[in-house]
């Protein structure tokens, strides 16, 4: 495969025009449609559907970008690594991250990213779901895990911690629970599956207690307001329910059985022997902005 058929062929999807593409590689159009053809016959697929006015891609064109992405990405990073090119952070990032947790904590940090790294692009993808970074050709994920892969490489970004929390409102209705099997008589709030919830006693025993929930919803932040609204008692990290602890809208319930988890926030990246350095500044970007001890628990009142 030709790096330079893949060049053409990302600028093509980036501009949406095998003209423009054409002006900003040197060649004619002629040249450039013809090379991207000769790409698509190379391939057995075609990429992109031509018309008189734009350019868009395929299906099989759309599968095929991100890959494009990364592997000229990674020969830029290799010519970097060989001296020829000193090279600033620049390209396409692709990042995944859990939904509420990049609206929360990420999304509203980047105009900061952005401003210091004008020649990145950076692709977010948001969801709850764990993507296969190698399939999708993410450069990194955002990742709260017990983590188990060796395949890939993880910086620790930030502990998980959890509190159980109520309303005010709530609590002055139905009182407040005395210990873990106190749940039973109230109603509980469940983030997804999230339905065992394992406390230590003042003891160090653990207690593991399955709740049956009131009410489950598959986002956290959905949650945190249902309890706010005084629904029942949700069992929270604090990355979603501090600024709710803050105002009051919340409080900690069951202060005595603390919540155990197993789990940390990670930034994890497929291994590679050379980080490419958008990941490497978009990483270390992340650890300033979460450790070494993370801006929502700060000054919490549990």
């Amino acid at each position: 495969m030709d790096f330079r058929d893949l060049t053409l062929f990302v600028r093509v999807a980036r501009l949406g025009s095998i003209s423009a593409a054409a002006r900003d590689l040197g060649l004619t159009p002629a040249a450039a449609s013809a090379r991207l053809a000769s790409f698509e016959k190379e391939l057995g697929a075609r990429l992109v559907h031509r018309t008189t006015r734009q350019t868009t891609l395929t299906e099989d064109g759309s599968a095929l970008l991100p890959h494009a992405e990364h592997l000229l990405d990674a020969a830029a990073t290799a010519r970097a690594v060989l001296g020829r090119e000193q090279l600033s952070p620049r390209g396409v990032l692709r990042v995944a991250a859990p939904s509420s947790f990049a609206r929360l904590h990420i999304v509203p940090a980047l105009p900061d990213f952005m401003a210091r790294y004008p020649d990145l692009r950076l692709d977010l993808r948001i969801s709850d779901s764990v993507v296969d970074l190698v399939e999708g050709a993410f450069d990194v994920a955002v990742r709260y895990a017990d983590l188990a892969d060796s395949s890939f490489v993880a910086r620790r970004l930030a502990p998980d911690r959890r509190v159980l929390v109520a309303s005010p409102a709530y609590l002055a209705r139905h009182g407040a629970p005395a210990s873990p099997g106190d749940l039973d008589r109230h109603a509980c709030l469940v983030v997804g599956t999230l339905d065992l919830w394992t406390f230590r006693d003042p003891h160090g025993e653990v207690i593991a207690k399955q709740v049956v929930p009131a009410l489950r919803i598959n986002d956290g932040t959905a949650v945190r307001d249902a309890a706010s609204a005084g629904l029942g008692i949700a069992l929270m990290a604090t990355w979603v329910a501090a600024d709710a602890l803050r105002s009051g809208a919340l409080v900690p319930v069951l202060r005595d059985f603390p919540l155990v988890s197993t789990q940390t926030l990670w930034a994890i990246y497929p291994s590679a022997r050379e980080l490419a350095p958008k990941v490497r500044v978009f990483i270390d970007w992340l650890v300033a902005q979460y450790g070494p001890q993370p801006p929502w628990d700060r000054e919490l009142p549990v």
